[in-house]
């Protein structure tokens, strides 16, 4: 885990309530910033307002520790159908937050400061709370925060306790109403710190490293620091920056000299030489770290660390996107903030895997879709080499639901704004900001006001970087289009593909990005990105299954073609991923393989359509095919068979025997077949130069037999931000995954160091719990989430399930 960004921590500390020590994240003799994480009470109730809810009895409390997300909590007195796991058939939010609950909740944290702590200014700092939270602290209300997705923070220097006296934080969040569009969860879902500083300090995400001039042989880094006094008096301070490389080795060093006025912040500007830099890349995420040193006569009085890559990104219209000089198409997926079975609780693993999954599945960019992620994701990407689009708003003035943030932008989008990117601005992996999504009011002529508002504002705190924003379908879109794109940077077209050419002739110098685009037009897009460079790639929607937006990407049976969009009940989940709930990969991934030349050929099956009926897809969906050649019940009957591979010919092989040939029509990657279904193997084949090359089979498995279990990393830290990923497999007597095992239930038990956090499958309508030790498996496959105590030690994860042999996994915490 790593430590850095100014004012961006790693989080192993674990704190325990009242008067126990804590252990520091991050302790320069200066500074000292702790993890807030730990052991907070909890409670989901409306409790009276007044300075006495920091004298109530929290006894009946109930203790949970950060990230926290009380959404995917079962629900008391489950005594219907309508009531099932966390799902409440009668929730506000209905389709749009996938049935789950909001309502008031409180959390309260106790803590004392030592006698060496007394005087310094200290700050609280959230990352993430959803939303309308109320702050107080011993009794003196901070501050109200409305926004759910953004950063903000407080000093809390002037309220706090002497030494060794109890100071009480206690927190209000109220996700009430129709406020969202997805299931955003509910309560303080990202991390907390408590920084203590000296008077004369670097400000809160004070420091700001650009690289103005980049090659391979050398670049220059500016580093602007905020420095603030707090102090009554002027002080005269030596600011001194040293580049620190990924070995620890000093590789620049500044000193520069300043005087702060008593009460007031200046910012220092420095520019070092770095020789041979190693520059940050998709494929080589090089980092560095800018260590500033604040100094008053020799002595230490602030250090902060904040991490950052060389590199230079330039894009056009006549070469497109290009990353220190080589040019990347972008091949990005639209992603919401949720982690399947642990709903919104921003866990750094959750995290870390997340963005894991994407890269193995040949994803390079995500655009998160509709607000601003936490900066551990940052801080992930950065490291792995993932391109971000990192996204303000979906919604200015105009509503999109009744109790959105429509109500709090007027007076809130300059603040929410600029924390984002005064947090945000040191990340390499960031290469577009956007200031909208689909805004209703986009393209009269308020709404292009405050776009120019808010590019102008972005520009002011981030001048190297470029601005777009999403816009969707517009009635009169050659009439009313250009006056919005007119000040982007760059030009977002969600689901316009049709008009990249024609606007091109009207605007050759417009750089476009598919912001949003369907899954089944994926070959579409990337040629176009391949064929014109004024396109830089696009965005799918989704790169991930997300829950809420109910069955967006439901396939759905009837006698006759009928669009469907957005079903109810029992659908939780939007099911448009190319990957799935819970990781696993889906058919439109495989097909994208292709697309993106990652795979030879993939080979899908379609399931059985009974006679008389017709599949209706939805245009964010795909054809309910998979990589499977199961299919008891169906023998003799014709089944579609679609080839994906950029070959010209194809063949098929059905237990040995040829059974057909075709070509591969030109623009397009697909063969497709009728094939009578009987059991065995069935392989296709590419035909290059009239040679078979690459081939792919599906062979018909066995009927269930044991399960199997497979932990993504054996080894964690005893971190209560660290996570075992188990998956769950139904095999049959050979050891193959079970691709029809849909009703068996999993049950768990789990012995040590260790609990679950949450368990889960990639089925849209499976409403049971996350939290209880069962779960079925869709398509012979769930997951077990397996989070650490706090110690080292061993834990053993058990799956049983009726008529099945069970399995062990042991995962070991240091």
């Amino acid at each position: 885990m790593k430590i850095h960004k100014s004012h961006r921590l790693s989080l192993i500390a674990i704190m325990f309530l009242f008067s126990l020590p804590y252990i520091m994240a991050e302790n320069h003799q200066t500074r000292i910033i702790k993890s807030f994480d730990a052991d907070w009470s909890f409670k989901k109730d409306n409790i009276a307002s007044g300075p006495e809810r920091i004298t109530f009895d929290a006894s009946g409390w109930r203790k949970v520790d950060l990230p926290h997300d009380w959404s995917i909590e079962d629900l008391p007195n489950q005594i219907s159908d309508s009531l099932i796991g966390p799902f409440d058939k009668g929730a506000i939010g209905t389709i749009n937050t996938g049935y789950t609950i909001g309502g008031t909740a409180w959390y309260r944290k106790s803590f004392v400061l030592s006698p060496k702590e007394i005087g310094k200014t200290v700050y609280i700092q959230f990352d993430g709370v959803y939303m309308n939270s109320d702050v107080w602290i011993n009794g003196h209300h901070l501050g109200n925060h409305p926004y759910g997705y953004t950063p903000f923070y407080y000093n809390l220097t002037q309220y706090l306790q002497s030494a060794g006296k109890e100071n009480v934080i206690a927190v209000q969040v109220k996700n009430e109403g129709v406020n969202s569009r997805w299931y955003s969860g509910s309560g303080i879902y990202r991390h907390v710190w408590l920084t203590m500083v000296n008077a004369v300090h670097v400000d809160v995400w004070g420091t700001y490293v650009t690289t103005p001039k980049v090659s391979k042989a050398a670049a220059d880094v500016q580093v602007v620091t905020s420095v603030k006094n707090a102090s009554q008096s002027n002080a005269v301070v030596t600011l001194q920056t040293q580049l620190i490389d990924a070995n620890s080795k000093i590789v620049g060093n500044l000193k520069s000299n300043a005087t702060i006025p008593a009460g007031g912040k200046i910012d220092v500007k420095q520019t070092i030489a770095l020789s041979n830099p190693q520059l940050w890349s998709l494929e080589f995420p090089n980092l560095y770290k800018a260590k500033v040193t604040v100094l008053t006569n020799n002595k230490e009085e602030d250090a902060t660390n904040t991490e950052f890559g060389v590199r230079d990104i330039k894009m056009d219209a006549q070469n497109g996107l290009l990353i220190n000089g080589a040019k990347v198409i972008v091949k990005g997926g639209c992603m919401h903030h949720d982690y399947g079975p642990l709903g919104s609780a921003a866990i750094d693993r959750a995290e870390e895997r997340k963005i894991e999954i994407l890269k193995a599945n040949g994803f390079n960019a995500i655009r998160c879709s509709h607000n601003p992620p936490s900066q551990t994701f940052l801080d992930i990407c950065d490291r792995l080499g993932m391109l971000v689009m990192d996204e303000a708003f979906d919604m200015w003035l105009k509503q999109k639901n009744p109790n959105d943030y429509h109500l709090y932008f007027k007076e809130w989008w300059n603040k929410d704004l600029t924390n984002m990117i005064l947090r945000d601005r040191n990340h390499p992996s960031i290469f577009l900001w956007s200031v909208g999504n689909e805004i209703p009011d986009r393209v009269d002529s308020i709404g292009l006001e405050i776009r120019r508002q808010l590019v102008n504002r972005v520009h002011e705190l981030d001048p190297g970087r470029k601005v777009t924003e999403a816009i969707c379908r517009t009635p009169q879109w050659e009439k009313k289009t250009p006056p919005a794109f007119k000040d982007l940077d760059v030009a977002g077209y969600n689901y316009r593909m049709d008009k990249y050419e024609s606007d091109h002739e009207n605007y050759p110098q417009r750089i476009m990005i598919g912001t949003e685009t369907y899954p089944d037009k994926i070959l579409e897009n990337y040629t176009m990105a391949e064929k014109h460079s004024y396109v830089l790639g696009d965005f799918v929607w989704t790169a991930m299954d997300y829950m809420g937006e109910t069955g967006c990407g439901v396939n759905m049976l009837d006698t006759a073609k009928i669009y469907r969009h957005n079903i109810g009940w029992p659908w939780f989940n939007a099911y448009t991923g190319n990957i799935d709930l819970i990781g696993n990969k889906k058919t439109p991934s495989y097909y994208r393989d292709v697309v993106w030349r990652n795979r030879a050929i993939v080979m899908a099956v379609h399931s059985p359509i009974p006679a008389g009926m017709v599949e209706n897809v939805s245009g964010f969906g795909w054809p309910n095919e998979t990589l499977s050649w199961t299919w008891p019940g169906a023998e003799g009957k014709s089944l579609q068979i679609r080839v994906f591979s950029r070959a010209p010919i194809v063949r098929l092989f059905l237990n040995g025997k040829m059974i057909a040939e075709q070509k591969i029509a030109e623009g397009t990657i697909t063969a497709t077949f009728m094939v009578p279904y009987q059991s065995g193997t069935l392989k296709a084949v590419n035909i290059e130069n009239g040679k078979e090359t690459d081939a792919v089979e599906l062979k018909t498995t066995g009927v269930p037999a044991a399960i199997r279990l497979i932990a993504d990393r054996n080894k964690i830290k005893a971190d209560r931000n660290d996570l075992s990923y188990v998956n769950v497999e139904i095999v049959d007597k050979d050891g193959n995954v079970v691709p029809n095992a849909e009703d068996i239930e999993v049950n768990y038990t789990i012995i040590g160091n260790g609990e679950l956090a949450g368990v889960g499958n990639g089925n849209p309508i499976d409403l049971s719990s996350f939290q209880q030790p069962k779960k079925k498996v869709f398509h012979g496959k769930g997951l077990a989430i397996v989070r650490p105590k706090g110690a080292c030690g061993k834990i053993t994860l058990t799956a049983k399930a009726k008529g099945l042999k069970e399995y062990s996994v042991e995962i070991i915490t240091q």
